[in-house]
């Protein structure tokens, strides 16, 4: 079997083509993927007899915390692991093919927001900055150095300096993206208000114990007020994925082609919902192919007809916590 390549997979633009592809990348991650092999076989799966990506089972996202989820004997360049608090297991990515994940997120961003140059990117990512084998700092940094502007750069806590900034890029009217994890801009916002209608806000989501939860809609009228802008974008992503969704506004992602989001019985993980419903993520990531590019997650949502999706918080085990909790 020939196994689908960067071309095969980043220019995808049918749901024939992603389909097919999907299952071209199954049937390599069942024979090749340790892990997800052992999980097919307990699971009685009959390999042969899947013929539609919405057949094909989710490995649970807690297996890359422990057990080494590769599809390749090639060797591995580089670890992406997540963050946690102190003593917590953390999830470990290997990456053993790093321009996979390069292309992915280059590419998607320039379908969503166009080409990276015409951009100064702020990124306020301190909680990742702290540590080390951060997928979105990776992603960041190369955006930041591919916009070619001076004046991008990333921002601890230096909240002065980045005000003083953002005056500057508001003046001079370029178009300037500000990357940032959740409580660092509700912190920011704290300290410092303005009107900046053009700036895109991106946030990646997530309190990292640092505030209490807040639910999507209050969140983004704080941000939206706080920058002066009409809406708040967010990024969809994580440790154990190479490909992002996005939302422009009111918390509704899209998938770049080769990224595709199922929902799942929380009752009955191997049952999917149809869409409207809510339910358990399931990713299918495409770009993953070196890994599993198929992941239950804990994260729970709804998933419409056109394949854009919301998130609406997460569940552990089978306890769901209700929508208290903002996922980005």
């Amino acid at each position: 079997m020939n196994l689908p390549g960067k071309q095969d997979i980043f220019s995808i633009d049918n749901e024939q083509q992603f389909n097919t592809i999907a299952l071209q990348v199954f049937n390599h991650q069942a024979m090749n993927c340790v892990v997800y092999r052992e999980f097919l076989q307990g699971l009685k799966t009959d390999i042969n007899a899947i013929k539609h990506h919405s057949q094909i089972p989710f490995l649970p996202i807690e297996f890359f915390k422990s057990h080494e989820v590769i599809s390749t004997t090639e060797p591995v360049q580089l670890t992406f692991t997540s963050s946690g608090t102190t003593g917590m297991i953390t999830s470990r990515h290997l990456i053993s093919d790093v321009s996979w994940y390069e292309e992915s997120f280059r590419e998607a961003f320039r379908m969503f927001y166009g080409d990276i140059k015409n951009y100064t990117v702020l990124a306020l990512l301190p909680s990742y900055l702290e540590r080390e084998g951060s997928s979105l700092i990776y992603m960041a940094k190369d955006l930041i150095e591919r916009s070619g502007d001076a004046d991008s750069g990333f921002y601890l806590y230096n909240h002065d300096e980045l005000f003083r900034q953002l005056i500057k890029q508001k003046l001079t009217k370029k178009p300037t993206l500000l990357i940032g994890v959740t409580f660092a801009l509700l912190d920011f916002v704290e300290q410092y208000q303005f009107i900046f209608p053009e700036l895109i806000v991106i946030e990646t989501g997530g309190m990292k114990g640092r505030r209490k939860e807040m639910i999507r809609e209050e969140l983004h009228e704080t941000l939206c007020k706080g920058f002066g802008v009409a809406a708040i974008h967010s990024e969809y992503g994580m440790t154990e994925m190479l490909s992002q969704a996005y939302s422009k506004g009111n918390g509704v992602f899209e998938c770049p082609p080769w990224m595709k989001i199922l929902a799942r019985d929380t009752n009955d993980p191997m049952s999917p919902l149809p869409s409207g419903q809510t339910g358990g993520i399931n990713i299918i990531d495409l770009a993953n192919i070196n890994s599993c590019s198929f992941i239950a997650t804990q994260d729970l949502g709804c998933v419409q007809p056109d394949g854009s999706f919301e998130v609406l918080g997460r569940f552990d085990n089978s306890d769901i916590r209700g929508c208290n909790l903002l996922v980005g």
